[in-house]
């Protein structure tokens, strides 16, 4: 299947209408449109300036984009908190400074991926409810 290119403004739309008009909400059923979902999921997650239209409309995506990756990228039983979260700021086109701009000090991120740095209970419960999974992923 062909890569779609998702034209997408810098500013999300305001209406929960209109974001569907963008990205209609319906399951995933292949990698390309889950690396759309990523795509729109990632211009939402964050912000601080969400409405209750675009809030309403990323917690349906998350939804979507947590059922795709449960039968598709499902996380190694094995793996550390550490790797689990690498993994899933990988998969949805994050990085370090993503990361510590999620949990409120850019600079955080990155020595929490290297292990210099420790999740705190705050830090854990943000990472739950960004990523729409249970708190346990993240405790060692």
């Amino acid at each position: 299947m062909n890569r779609t290119s998702t034209r997408l403004n810098s500013r999300p739309p305001k209406t929960y209408a209109a974001l569907i008009a963008q990205f209609p909400l319906r399951p995933l059923h292949d990698e390309v449109d889950y690396d759309n979902a990523l795509e729109i999921a990632g211009r939402l997650v964050g912000r601080t300036d969400l409405n209750p239209d675009q809030a309403d409309y990323l917690d349906v995506l998350a939804d979507i984009i947590q059922k795709y990756e449960a039968q598709h990228h499902a996380i190694s039983g094995g793996a550390s908190s550490l790797e689990i979260l690498s993994q899933m700021l990988e998969e949805r086109g994050m990085n370090a400074s993503d990361l510590g701009r999620l949990l409120g000090n850019r600079a955080l991120g990155s020595a929490i991926l290297r292990g210099e740095r420790q999740l705190s209970k705050a830090h854990i419960r943000i990472l739950a409810d960004t990523f729409k999974v249970s708190t346990d992923l993240f405790i060692d």
